[in-house]
């Protein structure tokens, strides 16, 4: 199979009238039996190709049962490229061409996210290594460089330290540190992960104001805001109406303290060659986080990108590209 792709109270202050809250059983019913029904029916097709800068075709794997959706492309050493929170492959757009000139790039829809299945499970963190450790296998990958994303950092540190022998070497971007919601800087992800709303009621809340949410949210993460063009925007909003995407994106917040208790304290264990890079203006987690995450691996590089929020590989691909490249394929 294959696919297609893309990134990415009217009146305050005054208080609803008795007819309005007489109103809102029949409002959230109209929204929310759509929302159950769409749960119940079968996954949605996956389109033929991912379309970012050009076409490239997509792949999807079963693991344990559920879909996992891909892209594969160069040859050479295998890298896997695991995109962040609430995100999916589009994060990774400016490094098709550039790294798959001299290294095999797989990259992967965390279950969860983006294409990918959604399966009504905990998506705890040893759960989430178990489907990585079966992509890994079904793909025949006995060994691979893991590049991770802001919670994408969390699987591959995860992977280090649980899976040593499947990673060759290790690259972080922007996360994952310990001590995450200390060092979180983000006031909308931190809502984020610590709503207690359930899924539904997020889910409506995602029709109704969801793009104006998603505008926020990437102008937390993007440094340069003219970056964010209606394409942009389009292509996130495209991407929020995916069929249960709210309770993955839920979960983490809820397993965060899992990651810190299973994780997050053994990563001075790490002994992987380990590149870190970070936007020198994140304003999710601070750079003085990369400096933390730096001294706590050793023999860690540290490479910092000017003029680049949370995201400096899909904001700053070239200076981001040179420093993998360095890093990858020397």
């Amino acid at each position: 199979m294959k696919r297609w792709f893309s990134w990415t109270d009217t009146h305050p202050g005054r208080r609803p009238t008795s007819r309005a809250l007489r109103s809102l059983p029949i409002l959230l019913a109209l929204f929310w039996v759509p929302s159950m029904l769409a749960a119940c029916v079968s996954p949605p097709p996956i389109p033929p190709w991912f379309d970012a800068i050009r076409r490239i075709p997509l792949h999807t794997v079963t693991v344990h049962g559920q879909r996992i959706a891909y892209l594969d492309g160069g040859h050479g050493a295998p890298v896997i490229l695991i995109h962040g929170y609430g995100g999916s492959m589009w994060q990774w757009e400016y490094q098709q061409a550039a790294l798959s000139a001299r290294l095999r790039v797989i990259t992967l829809d965390l279950l969860g996210a983006g294409l990918s299945d959604k399966p009504d499970i905990e998506y705890r963190p040893e759960q989430l290594l178990d489907y990585f450790v079966g992509f890994m296998d079904a793909l025949n990958i006995p060994q691979a460089t893991l590049v991770g994303h802001s919670m994408g950092a969390g699987i591959a540190i995860g992977m280090a330290l649980a899976h040593p022998e499947r990673v060759a070497d290790l690259v972080l971007i922007s996360g994952l540190p310990d001590r995450v919601m200390d060092r979180l800087t983000s006031p909308t992800i931190r809502r984020a992960l610590t709503t207690n709303m359930p899924s539904w009621l997020v889910s409506l809340g995602n029709r109704l104001f969801g793009g104006a949410m998603i505008e926020q949210i990437l102008r937390e993460i993007i440094f340069d805001h003219s970056l964010l063009t209606p394409a942009v925007l389009d292509r996130s909003n495209r991407n929020r109406y995916r069929p249960g995407l709210f309770h993955p994106i839920k979960a983490a917040g809820r397993n965060v303290p899992l990651w810190e208790e299973g994780y997050a304290k053994r990563i001075g264990e790490i002994r992987h060659r380990t590149l870190i890079i970070w936007g020198e203006e994140d304003r999710v987690f601070p750079v003085t986080v990369s400096e933390h995450l730096h001294r706590m691996i050793k023999g860690s590089e540290l490479a910092r990108i000017p003029k680049a929020g949370h995201m400096p590989q899909w904001e700053q691909p070239g200076p981001s590209n040179d420093r993998l490249v360095q890093f990858l394929a020397p």
